[in-house]
């Protein structure tokens, strides 16, 4: 099983305790960030895990154009690499456009790539070479088996940290739901799996010019997906969802967070131990 390294010591694998990719939707001010951080770093410690910092410098994607998207890719790139250097933690971003890597490549430890852009050949090349750990979104309009042909247009550049998410496939108008059999299916891969439970629970333009979400489906999903055995957990956290500027109705309260990961352990550790024996 293939083993990819993060950053330092830190290293994402189906077969190695489960790792989170943990932070709120985009990134509002250093303030916020540092002090969203802060919350995360303790509970680290307290409960026993390591964590990527994620958090978007531009939500290119947004229902409509009046949304609000972000601080920009250079405030928001420097945003990410105080909070590495502050708490010496890993952090991922998305990148939108193929001169972004290059910009990119010299903030974050982890690229990843939305699932709208998992099919686009130039982000991924590019990705690809600048020999990052690059996370690669399965789009909600793509079979798990055809992971295949991300894998390889990715591995054609040279690069094989390469870390695949899935986030739920489009389920008629408005909805998505979350196919477990997926996961298997993707880690046959040999490459990390992760499953991304706060955008399996979006409910995709629901408000017309923005999406909603049922968060309260979110342990759900993240419980059942540990227990395939996979080798991280993306989940969004704010501190008052309910203001966030977008995906509010799918992120975790941050005062929830703890309870939710301590869970999520034991499912992991039940699972990997099982395929131990």
């Amino acid at each position: 099983m293939k083993r990819v390294k993060v950053f330092k010591d830190f290293f994402l694998s189906n077969n190695l305790e489960l790792k989170f990719i943990l932070g709120p939707c985009q990134i509002e001010s250093k303030q916020h960030a540092f002090e969203t951080c802060y919350v995360i770093e303790k509970l680290s410690k307290k409960i026993g895990f390591k964590y990527i910092y994620k958090s978007s410098y531009d939500k290119a994607n947004r229902s409509s154009h009046k949304s609000r998207r972000g601080v920009g890719i250079k405030k928001g790139l420097d945003i990410l690499a105080q909070v590495r250097q502050k708490f010496n933690c890993p952090v991922i971003s998305d990148i939108h456009d193929v001169f972004q890597c290059k910009m990119a490549k010299d903030f974050l430890d982890v690229i990843q790539i939305p699932a709208f852009l998992c099919r686009q050949t130039d982000i991924i090349l590019e990705a690809g070479k600048t020999n990052l750990p690059v996370n690669i979104k399965k789009g909600q309009f793509l079979s798990p088996k055809e992971t295949q042909n991300i894998v390889k247009k990715f591995l054609s550049t040279g690069n094989k940290n390469l870390l695949l998410t899935e986030r739920g496939t489009m389920f008629g108008y408005n909805n998505l739901v979350s196919d477990m059999r997926s996961l298997p299916i993707m880690k046959k891969t040999g490459f990390p799996v992760i499953f991304d439970a706060t955008h399996s629970v979006q409910l995709p333009g629901e408000n017309k010019d923005s999406s909603g979400g049922d968060y309260e489906f979110v342990s759900v999903l993240a419980k059942a997906a540990t227990t395939t055995g996979i080798s991280a957990l993306f989940i969004e956290t704010h501190n008052n969802p309910r203001k966030a500027p977008s995906d509010g109705s799918s992120m975790v309260p941050l005062k929830e967070l703890g309870k939710l990961i301590q869970s999520l352990i034991l499912y992991d550790n039940l699972s990997k131990n099982e395929d131990l024996n």
